[in-house]
């Protein structure tokens, strides 16, 4: 199993395979094994190194899904938007990457509650893929997100200092 997920504006490749009496996943290339069991409504989960070493990380984990691919983890209590990237959009983004037009607004989200701090653009602006649009601070780390096409900043629905919720729309580029 392989599929590409967005974090933070970040896309990121996961592939797994069962292994033993869990899975081997990797994460860019950087694998891991995992144990998961369900916990009522949430998963215990048990992370170690890929080399059969004991587990060196637990988390407790739930999922709120949004619908098309839009997905809150709650890692531990904390929140992370995630975005399970659909392949057929891939396509669109690799005729993007080579010249071929994709049209609509795209939405940047807050990945999980905290304060805005630094607008990096403004309306009218052009960005360009990867450039940072906002910087988002939660859990004393600071987050930059990314425009994840080219195009124009369409909105900036928030200001610096502001605190926001996750998921919450920050920029829409058009």
């Amino acid at each position: 199993m392989t599929v590409d997920v967005e974090v933070a504006g970040r896309v990121r490749r996961i592939e797994g395979a069962p292994s033993g009496i869990g899975w081997r996943l990797s994460i860019d290339g950087v694998p891991f094994d995992v144990d998961a069991a369900r916990a009522g409504d949430r998963w215990s989960i048990l992370v170690g190194p890929a080399d059969g070493g004991h587990p060196h990380a637990s988390y407790e984990v739930s999922v709120d899904d949004h619908g098309r691919g839009e997905l809150v983890l709650h890692v531990d209590g904390r929140a992370v938007a995630v975005t399970i990237v659909d392949p057929r959009s891939a396509r669109i983004r690799g005729a993007h990457d080579q010249g071929i037009g994709v049209t609509g607004p795209t939405t940047i989200v807050a990945p999980m509650s905290g304060r805005v701090v630094k607008l990096l653009v403004k309306p009218g602006d052009e960005v360009m893929m990867r450039q940072g649009l906002v910087l988002v601070e939660a859990m004393k780390m600071q987050n930059e997100l990314r425009a994840p096409r080219d195009g124009r900043v369409v909105e900036v629905r928030v200001a610096e200092g502001a605190s926001v919720e996750a998921n919450a729309v920050l920029v829409v580029i058009g």
